[in-house]
């Protein structure tokens, strides 16, 4: 779907008031509307006689449609659908379920009037491909390739799109066999716009965040690397420090604390990146690398890390994050607060991080870094929301935050809400959780378009069975890890695992229209690259001779 665009005017007979210049008063009218959120993907259109006139404008074709919106429902600020009759689906969250869902739903086949209307609601603008990030370090892929916007994304679609942060859920969907109940809608979501959407049918995606207040310091001086932001302000820092610290001796420190798959690939990205001009420092509380990963993915890594000027502190967590002031002319006390100055005094800051060894009896330690990137733990982002009112209507969450689930991806005691991804709490047969990946968000969202279609159509549920089809790590430019699951003890390393990883997330990417254009790119730039290394080539044999 294309941009929506609701714009606001005010009409009083013949005369017009332009609400863009009563901005200053329009919290009044509309509850947080003041608040913008991103780009202007959701703002109000016109009000015309007694009611308000909600448009909503793309340049989809298959988009558009116009809802009334009368005076006693202005202080609510409701999304208007454009048809009232065909059931409302809203997907809470973009990423890999999210999104994914929301593409499963539009590929089915749906009965006359039958086929739901969609809505997304994410708090960014761009669907962000995660798995690839750290591609953005090395310089490999551009941001469009990764982190497409959801209007591009969505224009051939019916798919509709609002760019707001959920602030509320409010379901009233819950069980009650003695009472049935056949409301007007199965609950509303509130955003933090002021905007209501009421829905049949809700999707629970909103992903994770890093979480960092595990050891004191830590969010106030160590970079998480989960978002597409998290990516540019770790590039930035990088190129900063190589600025500054380009005509001198010293080596750029940068400490890693995880060890698992993101820990070890930023570890593996940098070290390359900045080469003899720096020092990576991965540290992990457990004895081994990537401890869940296959054996095969874990040695590569293991060797490549090796390799480079890579220093793994093996049995150590982290206690404490203080920023060290290299100067030591201030003694003000602010001093231990986040810096507020230049990208160039962020740079000259040192961290000084304690360690301490996870074995008893071993000897503790202090490490200094220019850059601290945190990648260990994460939390679900549904406990953020404002609880609802009445407390017999909150989703069932687990310790971590997830809502807990039946088989079917529907959240246990709400029939019309279902959760996968981050937001999901659902156990494999053995009773362990599911791991929150990319690859268990891509194939619950399958499931979930499929089941909600089911659902629809009072047709049976299926019930979720993940398929491990294997792991992969990148380790470099041109250098990767493959272990597929359908092969036992197969592993496709270097070169050959690069190309295989590539192939198989750019098979993954959203659409066929993204997925061509990515293509393209990637084989412009790889005929670019070996013209430029034959080319370096020959000048080396011509220079020798």
């Amino acid at each position: 779907m294309a941009q929506i665009a609701l714009s606001v005017s005010i009409t009083l007979g013949v005369g017009t008031l332009n609400f863009a210049g009563a901005a200053r008063r329009s919290g009044k009218l509309f509850p947080g509307s003041s608040r913008r959120t991103g780009t202007n993907l959701c703002r109000f259109s016109s009000f015309q006689g007694k009611g308000i006139r909600c448009a909503v404008s793309s340049s989809s074709k298959n988009n558009g449609g116009v809802a009334e919106i009368s005076e006693s429902e202005l202080a609510k600020h409701f999304y208007a659908w454009p048809d009232n009759k065909k059931p409302r689906v809203c997907i809470l969250g973009g990423g890999f379920g999210g999104l994914y869902t929301a593409l499963r739903l539009e590929s089915l086949f749906w009965p006359d009037n039958k086929k739901p209307q969609v809505l997304l609601v994410d708090q960014s603008e761009q669907f962000v491909f995660k798995p690839m990030l750290y591609e953005l370090l090395s310089g490999e892929v551009d941001a469009w390739e990764i982190a497409p916007r959801f209007s591009d994304l969505l224009a051939n679609t019916s798919i509709k799109f609002v760019q707001d942060k959920v602030k509320l859920l409010d379901p009233c969907d819950h069980y009650d066999m003695k009472n049935p109940k056949n409301p007007s809608c199965s609950g509303t979501v509130h955003l933090e716009s002021g905007l209501h959407i009421e829905y049949d049918w809700l999707v629970l995606a909103l992903g994770a965040e890093a979480k960092l207040d595990l050891v004191p310091g830590a969010a106030e001086y160590a970079l998480p690397f989960s978002t597409l932001w998290d990516a540019q302000r770790v590039d930035n820092r990088l190129k900063t420090l190589e600025r500054v610290n380009f005509s001198k001796k010293s080596l750029i420190r940068v400490a890693v604390v995880g060890c698992g798959y993101s820990g070890v690939e930023l570890a593996a990205t940098i070290s390359e990146r900045l080469q003899d001009r720096g020092l990576v420092q991965a540290i992990n509380v457990e004895t081994m690398i990537c401890p869940t990963a296959p054996p095969g993915n874990r040695e590569a890594a293991l060797k490549v890390l090796q390799s480079r000027n890579v220093e793994l502190l093996l049995g150590y967590s982290v206690s404490s994050i203080q920023r060290v002031d290299d100067a030591e002319t201030s003694e003000k006390p602010n001093n231990n607060r986040p810096s507020q100055g230049t990208q160039s005094e962020l740079a000259s800051s040192r961290y000084e991080l304690e360690l301490q060894p996870a074995k008893r009896g071993s000897q503790g330690r202090t490490l200094e870094a220019d850059l601290v990137l945190w990648t260990v733990g994460s939390k679900s982002l549904l406990p953020t929301l404002e609880p609802s009112e009445n407390y017999h209507k909150q989703l069932p969450l687990n310790a971590r935050g997830q809502a807990e689930t039946d088989e079917t991806l529907r959240v246990k005691g709400h029939p019309r809400i279902f959760a996968l991804g981050d937001s999901s709490a659902l156990r494999d047969s053995n009773g362990h959780l599911l791991p929150t990946t990319a690859q268990v968000a891509f194939q619950q969202a399958d499931f979930a378009g499929w089941n909600l279609w089911a659902a629809i159509n009072n047709r049976p549920l299926l019930p979720f069975r993940y398929q491990n089809l294997g792991e992969m790590i990148t380790l470099g430019r041109s250098d990767a890890s493959v272990s597929p699951s359908f092969i036992e003890g197969l592993t496709l390393e270097g070169p050959i695992g690069h190309a295989a990883r590539k192939l198989a997330y750019l098979i993954r990417l959203p659409t066929d229209e993204h997925r061509v254009k990515v293509g393209i790119s990637w084989l412009t730039k790889s005929a670019v690259d070996s013209i430029a290394s034959i080319q370096t080539t020959l000048t080396s044999v011509f220079t020798a001779q």
